[in-house]
């Protein structure tokens, strides 16, 4: 019952702070990331693009995870949910079909350690990932560790504010931005294949880079 008020109200906790380790191995533009999921809730990102048919939806990502696996995507309003039949290893739910694509992230429900591993290519070129109005859990689309900001060229503007996941506590850190300040306590941190919840308080905009495979 705790954690499932937890995730209800993901928008509005603070305290503690999340680390997601995840191993990246690519050949040219095409590789796999391995990344760690806890028991209990982890919230990850897709850092890969699989674009076989249906390849995104939530069904195929996680298609390896144990049965009675959850995996919940947040609809700016609650969550939509995705349950692993652990008797006939079918994935159900309205949330089943649901595609999460390079720059979106969701909650993992398992009830030991493991891991998922996602398979695709590598998104390069002219990226851009909407940043809505309100809360919505984003990530970055090129599989890269770093500071937001200066590293993957998150657009921070005055108010925003970043919710990264504790998954070994199961809470959450808060940092915030604004144009005076810059952000506080300090610039946040996202391994591969982690997401965050952002809070943008003005109107849309796009988190935008270009990214060479290449280089």
């Amino acid at each position: 019952m705790r954690t499932k008020t937890l995730l209800l109200t993901a928008a509005f906790c603070a305290a503690g702070i999340a680390t997601s380790k995840a191993q990246v191995y690519s050949v040219n533009a095409v590789g796999y990331v391995n990344t760690a999921l806890v028991k209990g809730y982890t919230l990850v990102s897709n850092p890969l693009d699989n674009k076989a048919a249906n390849g995104n939806q939530i069904k195929n990502l996680f298609a390896s995870l144990p049965g009675g696996a959850q995996v919940f995507k947040f609809n700016g309003n609650g969550y939509d949910l995705a349950e692993l039949n652990p008797i006939t290893l079918e994935w159900e739910g309205p949330a089943a079909t649901m595609t999460v694509a390079p720059g979106e992230g969701v909650f993992v429900n398992v009830q030991a350690p493991t891991q998922v591993t996602f398979v695709g290519e590598v998104p390069s070129g002219q990226l851009s990932n909407p940043i809505p109005q309100g809360f919505n859990i984003r990530a970055s689309q090129v599989p890269q560790a770093g500071k937001v900001s200066t590293d993957l060229l998150f657009p921070a503007t005055d108010g925003d504010q970043i919710y990264k996941f504790n998954s070994t506590d199961q809470k959450y850190f808060l940092f915030g931005y604004t144009d005076l300040l810059g952000w506080d306590p300090s610039e946040p941190s996202v391994d591969v294949g982690e997401a965050f919840f952002v809070n943008h308080p003005s109107a849309a905009k796009n988190w935008t880079r270009t990214f060479d495979i290449s280089k």
